[in-house]
């Protein structure tokens, strides 16, 4: 498999609750997802994501208010930003993503080596959206 590094950007989102979107570049366009805790470094800890609509590339420089009265209203500032890797050799991240297992490695700022991203079998409650882990693996 052909790999090549994308970006990723983590914005932190003080809306009407404080979260992370972790946002993935593929296929030209941000995948995203809302990290309530926010991504951590501890292998232990499996951070809940929640998938919300995609963004346009442009979209990883955002920092600024979202005013009030427009959807995500609240202050966005970027927290991390870097590229990632595909470390899955066997599927691109298209087909990944499809799937629902994603393996990328993280070069930022803040977040680096390995990390999964798994969609489980849980729904949001308020978007009826298949729910997924965001995972630090133990790096070798």
């Amino acid at each position: 498999m052909n790999k090549k590094s994308a970006c990723f950007v983590v914005q932190k989102h003080q809306a009407t609750t404080l979260h992370y979107d972790f946002r993935l570049e593929i296929n030209g366009v941000l995948k995203s997802w809302a990290i309530p805790k926010g991504p951590s470094i501890d292998p232990n800890d499996k951070r809940l994501a929640v998938p919300t609509e995609d963004h346009s590339l442009e979209y990883k420089n955002f920092e600024g208010v979202i005013p009030e009265g427009q959807y995500g209203a609240g202050k966005v500032t970027i927290w991390d930003e870097g590229t990632y890797d595909n470390i899955r050799d066997d599927v691109s991240m298209t087909k990944a993503y499809q799937e629902g297992k994603i393996k990328i490695c993280l070069v930022g700022k803040k977040l680096k080596g390995n990390y999964s991203l798994i969609r489980i079998q849980g729904r949001s409650q308020k978007a009826k959206q298949k729910l997924w882990l965001l995972i630090k693996m133990r790096d070798n």
